[in-house]
C-alpha cells in the first residue's frame, strides 16, 4: 500500500484528491485545517483504515513538526507529499493596495508552506523505499508570459515564486532520486475566495481524477520539469 499526505485537504481539489486517492486503494494522510468542514470525517467513515486526518497549518513551522511527528509515528515513509494548501490573499490593483500583510499571508501559504512542509518531511521521503514523488498545485496566475490576470497581485505572485522554488528544488533533489509534479488544475469550482465558486468549468473531483493520473503515473520524461495542466497541457513559466 502506497501513502501520501496531502495537504489542505478540508474542502475543493484537497478533498477531491484524497477521495480519489482512497478509493485507488492508497493510504492518506490529510492536512486538516477547517475541523468545522465535516466532509473529512465523512470519508474516514467511509476509510477508517486508510484516511489518517492530521491537523495542519502550513503557514506555521510547529504545525509542520507536529504534523511530521504524527505521521512518521504511523509510518516508516511516505511515497508522495501534495502540496495543496493554499488562499487567495488578493489585495486589490494598484489604486488600492490596502492591506499588504494578507498578501504576506498568500506567500506564507503559497510559497513558503510548500517548502516548510518538504524540508520537514524529506526525512520520510528520502528512502529506499519511497516512490520519492513531490507534487505541487500551482496555477497559470503564476505563468509570467500568459497568465490573464490583471489585479489581486498576490497571489499570482506567490505561484509565480512557487514555481522558482519548485524549479531550485528539482535541480537540488532530482539527481537524488526524486520526481516531480507541477499542476495547474484548471478553472476549478473551489472555495479559493471563502465561498465556492459556481462559475468555473470542473468539479473539484473532476481535477482531482486528473491530477491522480499524473502524480501516479511515470514519466518518459523525469529529468525534465514541466508544468501541466487538468487536461496534460504543458505550460509555460
Amino acid at each position: 500500500m502506497k501513502t501520501i499526505l496531502i495537504t489542505g485537504a478540508d474542502r475543493g481539489v484537497g478533498l477531491g484528491m484524497t477521495a480519489v486517492f482512497l478509493e485507488a486503494g492508497w493510504r492518506v494522510f490529510a492536512g486538516q485545517y477547517m475541523p468545522q468542514w465535516k466532509e473529512l470525517e465523512e470519508l474516514r467513515h467511509k476509510y477508517p483504515d486508510t484516511l489518517h486526518i492530521v491537523e495542519l497549518d502550513v503557514s506555521k513551522e510547529d504545525s509542520v513538526r507536529k504534523c511530521y511527528d504524527v505521521i512518521s509515528s504511523k509510518v516508516e515513509y511516505l511515497d508522495m507529499l501534495v502540496s495543496n494548501a493554499g488562499i487567495v490573499g488578493n489585495v486589490g490593483d494598484i489604486f488600492d493596495l490596502k492591506d499588504f500583510d494578507k498578501g504576506l499571508n498568500a506567500f506564507n501559504v503559497n510559497t513558503l508552506g510548500s517548502f516548510r512542509m518538504v524540508q520537514a518531511f524529506l526525512p520520510l521521503i528520502d528512502k529506499e523505499e519511497s516512490m520519492k514523488r513531490l507534487c505541487f498545485v500551482s496555477s497559470e496566475a503564476g505563468s509570467v508570459s500568459v497568465s490573464h490576470r490583471r489585479d489581486g497581485f498576490t497571489y499570482p505572485m506567490s505561484k509565480t515564486a512557487l514555481n522558482m522554488g519548485v524549479k531550485l528544488l528539482f535541480k537540488e533533489l532530482r539527481p537524488k532520486g526524486f520526481t516531480f509534479r507541477l499542476y495547474h488544475p484548471g478553472w476549478v469550482r473551489s472555495y479559493m475566495s471563502g465561498k465556492k465558486n459556481t462559475e468555473g468549468k470542473y468539479e473539484p473531483v473532476e481535477t482531482a481524477r486528473a491530477a491522480f493520473i499524473q502524480f501516479t503515473n511515470d514519466s518518459p520524461r523525469e529529468d525534465v520539469l514541466f508544468v501541466h495542466d487538468n487536461e496534460n497541457i504543458t505550460w509555460p513559466f
